[in-house]
């Protein structure tokens, strides 16, 4: 056996945490193959989304810890949220910045035609899911009429400004449709910007590369054709210890819709939570005790076997690939 199937993932620690990642809910109007979240329309109790009392918790530390300097939030489709709106209106009036993962088709749902011109008024940088520029392939992993949906809106968000100006940042997230690693970021980046532009007028600004995490529905189809060890092994036999030190996991805490606090969305999913000195389950009003975000500094960040999907080939983070 390959020495790199033998090892385990190696220790790493949190630097100066400067972003909040909120993942508001699992409620989603897709119910992707890849997702890690397990996202779906049927995730819309109370268990799966975050109240009203935890939108007002972010919002009240975000007023008296300014080390965060980014509110990232997720889901789910987070614009399906009775709160979102208040949310980035609240994020925003404090000067923060916003990140949006926004999947797009999410636009056709009633009340959303205008989240376009929202996103724009409130200078929110997005991040939309489009695993390819040919149709088949984005409907086989994201569903039926999904990529002509996704056409629609992203022209509506270049209607908007979207990917033309410096306060209009329009990121396109891809990932692959099957068991293997992501291409190279740039050279897929320039694909994606001429068959787009020639044959749907669509302008970004950035492609980013996301290698698929062996949670939740893309571990269970992997499963169902055998594929699962492979995969694993794959992954370990590229690790790249050259990504280490861009591990979004470092500079990030991930907060679930139940207020409990992760190192990042993939530890969430799976319930590694944070821990104190004292092995508690840390949560958001850890954050917004006294010390703050400085006992997070240094603290060991919670692994397992998927880290090896961020740190395989050229890396993955929500920013795209972690070396060039």
């Amino acid at each position: 056996m390959p020495e790199t199937l033998l090892q385990e993932f190696p220790p790493i620690r949190k630097t100066a945490v400067s972003i909040l990642q909120f993942n508001i809910g699992r409620l989603c109007n897709q119910a992707c193959r890849h997702c890690h979240v397990d996202s779906s329309p049927k995730r819309s109790g109370p268990e799966d989304n975050a109240s009203s009392e935890l939108i007002d918790e972010v919002l009240a530390l975000l007023a008296t810890n300014h080390g965060i300097h980014t509110l990232d939030i997720t889901g789910g489709a987070p614009e399906l949220h009775p709160d979102f709106r208040r949310l980035v209106l609240g994020a925003r009036a404090l000067g923060r910045q916003v990140f949006v993962r926004h999947n797009l088709t999410v636009q056709g749902e009633p009340g959303k035609a205008d989240l376009p011109e929202f996103f724009r008024e409130q200078g929110v940088q997005l991040f939309c899911s489009l695993p390819c520029y040919m149709e088949d392939n984005v409907d086989q992993q994201r569903g039926n009429g999904v990529f002509e949906a996704s056409i629609r809106a992203l022209q509506a968000l270049n209607a908007a400004g979207f990917g033309q100006a410096e306060d209009a940042v329009l990121n396109l997230v891809y990932n692959p449709v099957g068991p293997s690693l992501p291409p190279a970021q740039e050279g897929l980046e320039a694909d994606y910007r001429s068959q787009l532009q020639e044959r749907f007028g669509i302008v970004f600004n950035h492609l980013l590369t996301i290698t698929n995490q062996p949670i939740h529905r893309f571990a269970e189809s992997l499963h169902r054709v055998g594929g699962y060890d492979a995969y694993l092994t794959l992954l370990r036999e590229n690790y790249n210890p050259s990504t280490l030190p861009s591990l979004m996991c470092r500079e990030a805490v991930s907060l679930r819709w139940d207020g409990l606090l992760f190192d990042c969305d993939f530890n969430l999913v799976k319930s590694l939570a944070m821990r104190d000195a004292s092995g508690r389950a840390m949560t958001l009003q850890d954050l917004v005790a006294p010390q703050g975000l400085e006992q997070v500094d240094g603290q060991a960040i919670a692994v397992e076997e998927h880290c090896f999907a961020c740190t395989a080939g050229a890396g993955s983070s929500c920013g795209g690939a972690l070396v060039v």
